[in-house]
């Protein structure tokens, strides 16, 4: 069984990813950064969302703003809290009394080349921990993302919002050498629930409920802003090579990141040519690939896959 460290922004569909991975892989800790909200109250949420599913994971609060400039958080989609649409428990322990970027460092150099590490909220602290300790490269297994698109953006035209946020730190990441997985919006948008899924939940036992009503808040809040009829589960979708590589189709090329300040800052630049010469005057050659990018999903199986966690989950022991 795989070992993971997800690194978040909890976030409806990030609240999923650590069930997820909870139900299928051997989950040894959660750090958190700014993203959905501000990191006091994404690591909040983390917290409770462990006290709700029962699990002892360690959690380590991280970065409260990118690398190189501001950020404000609106709670655009995923609300005040970050994590709107239910009651969650109080949290039942603290984060520990240790930096994310120290945490990760630590459990990697533990776990070394056994440990996956997730990021699916801004890259902050994954760059932060590759700037502090050289090593982690050879030490992490693989990191898995999810952030960037082959095509359409969330936040602008181009760019997907983990790696819009932290432009910088996705650039430190994607250059490390580690081997990499990318799920952008191009596939994980295609992995939603819908309100025929929604029902199934608020059917389900008291941890499904809770999932119903925050995925009823997340599809209101994604229809209203983007149009879309189903409640994306993005930040699941990178856990799935480790899981059920199946699903998921991937094809290995090299993939930049968009640092200028204009309207293409974030964007993941992902280079799918197929060029046949080395050099050519007036066309640029082909880095080496660094990631294996997302492509195609079968989407409704994985649906079903993560309904199946979910509707699985064991009832909390204080549950009557």
């Amino acid at each position: 069984m795989h070992k993971v460290l997800i690194d978040c922004d909890p976030g409806h569909d990030d609240a999923t990813a650590i069930l997820y991975a909870a139900r299928h892989l051997d989950l040894v800790g959660v750090t958190t950064v700014y993203g959905n909200q501000s990191v006091d109250k994404t690591t909040a949420n983390a917290l409770s969302l462990l006290t709700l599913l029962g699990l002892d994971v360690p959690v380590a609060r991280g970065c409260d703003r990118p690398l190189n400039h501001s950020f404000s958080h609106g709670g655009d989609v995923h609300g005040k809290t970050g994590i709107d649409g239910a009651d969650l428990p109080a949290p039942s322990r603290a984060a520990l009394d240790m930096h994310a970027v120290d945490f990760i460092i630590e459990t990697a150099s533990r776990y070394r080349e056994e440990l996956v590490l997730c990021p699916i909220g801004p890259f902050t602290n994954v760059a932060m921990a590759l700037r502090k300790e050289p090593r982690l490269t050879k030490w992490l297994r693989a990191i898995s993302v999810m952030g960037g698109t082959t095509q359409v953006g969330n936040t602008t035209p181009v760019a997907e919002f983990n790696i819009w946020s932290d432009p910088e730190a996705a650039d430190i990441v994607y250059r490390a050498g580690v081997p990499m997985w990318m799920a952008g919006l191009n596939v994980t948008r295609q992995v939603g629930i819908t309100e025929d899924d929604i029902k199934r939940l608020q059917a389900g036992g008291s941890v499904a409920r809770v999932f119903g009503g925050l995925f009823s808040f997340f599809l209101a809040r994604l229809r209203e802003i983007h149009g879309i009829n189903s409640a994306s589960m993005h930040d699941s979708c990178a856990l799935v090579p480790f899981i059920a590589p199946d699903l998921i189709t991937y094809r290995e090329c090299p993939v930049e990141i968009e640092l200028s300040n204009g309207l293409t800052r974030g964007m993941t630049v992902c280079d799918f040519r197929n060029l046949t010469a080395a050099k050519l005057e007036n066309i640029r050659s082909r880095a080496a690939p660094n990631c294996h990018v997302a492509v195609g999903v079968k989407a409704r199986p994985l649906v079903e896959h993560i309904m199946e966690a979910i509707l699985d989950w064991p009832e909390p022991k204080s549950a009557t």
